[in-house]
């Protein structure tokens, strides 16, 4: 394997919902302003002498691009729907653009690059006969599933905040694109990579790629990308400031640092449901089993400023103990057994 970078690297996993700030139609220009606004704490980021790669989720955006395609395709025949690789590679090069060039305002923006990525999956994944992952718009009940009637889609109730298609998510296996990232950011470029998890693609028996039905979870694929690319920081955004024990009960408490074995505790508990929390925790924890002095922070983006400068968000570490915030007290075993989040 090709040695690892050997300066300081931070991979930056933004939430497609990051974009959609003002809501779920959310103008392009809304969401230009969204990313100038990310792009402040970024640059900071970057003025601490780290090297960035940002990623970024596309679950609303590919959603909307595969409504978009399949309403297009009912009106006019002649124009062929999108499979959801296409959705997923549209989405890579709007949002990239989007993401560049509100980081050129901020930083140098001839250095800064916008990287199509592809992510190898195993096609005997068993995502792919039970579809888990949410995209496009939130929808009643009722409406979501005329919606799945019409469609074929299969839909699910997305953590108390409406009805949502879910599509595949398979496991990330590789990103081919990982040499060149490491290359760009060794060369000093701020890289824009695995975008929405990257275009799924399976390997055929003949040895071609070709791409599938699929979402892959962009924490995931940052988590294997940052420990490829050797970084010593994983952010991860999200729509809370901090993680939560007891997540919407009277008992919530937020949690400034997590040890990773507490966090493994709580996963298993059912503290952090696999529609919210879940798959952020489980990323940190495979970013982290990588080695030590590596560090995950996750946060909200209107947080984001404040978490970098040790103000906020949640520290996720493999030393130290839990530290329930403003009372410096380990949570309870016993009550992680009762879930939430």
């Amino acid at each position: 394997m090709t040695p690892r970078t050997a300066h300081r690297t931070a991979v930056v996993a933004i939430g497609g919902n990051a974009l959609l700030r003002g809501g779920g139609h959310a103008t392009i220009a809304e969401q230009f302003d969204a990313a100038r606004r990310l792009a402040v704490p970024l640059a900071a980021l970057a003025g601490t002498g780290r090297r960035l790669v940002i990623t970024h989720g596309n679950g609303p955006q590919v959603g909307f691009i595969k409504r978009r395609s399949d309403l297009v395709a009912d009106l006019a025949p002649e124009l062929p729907p999108l499979d959801l690789d296409m959705c997923v590679a549209d989405s890579q090069g709007s949002i990239g653009y989007i993401l560049a060039s509100a980081l050129g305002g901020a930083l140098p923006a001839e250095r800064v690059t916008a990287l199509v990525t592809h992510t190898l999956v195993d096609p005997d994944d068993p995502a792919f006969a039970r579809p888990t992952k949410p995209i496009g718009a939130f929808y009643p009940q009722d409406v979501a599933r005329v919606l799945a009637a019409e469609h074929g889609w299969s839909v699910a109730e997305d953590a108390g905040r409406g009805w949502r298609r879910v599509v595949p998510s398979p496991r990330p296996r590789r990103v081919l694109e990982t040499e060149a990232v490491r290359t760009l950011s060794a060369a000093g470029f701020t890289v824009i990579a695995g975008g929405g998890g990257g275009i799924p693609l399976v390997r055929d028996a003949d040895g071609g790629l070709r791409g599938v039905e699929a979402v892959i979870d962009k924490d995931l694929t940052s988590a294997w990308l940052a420990g490829e690319l050797g970084a010593e920081l994983l952010v991860i955004t999200t729509g809370v400031d901090r993680v939560a024990v007891d997540f919407g009960r009277p008992t919530q408490r937020f949690l400034d640092r997590l040890g990773a074995d507490e966090a493994r505790l709580l996963l298993e508990a059912g503290q952090f449901p696999e529609g919210s929390m879940g798959p952020k925790i489980r990323a940190a924890l495979e970013f982290l089993a990588g080695g030590p002095g590596r560090e995950v922070l996750i946060t909200s983006p209107e947080g984001l400023a404040a978490a970098l400068g040790g103000k906020g968000g949640t520290r996720i570490t493999t030393e130290g103990d839990t530290d329930a915030a403003g009372s410096g007290a380990r949570p309870d075993r016993r009550r992680a057994l009762h879930g939430g989040h």
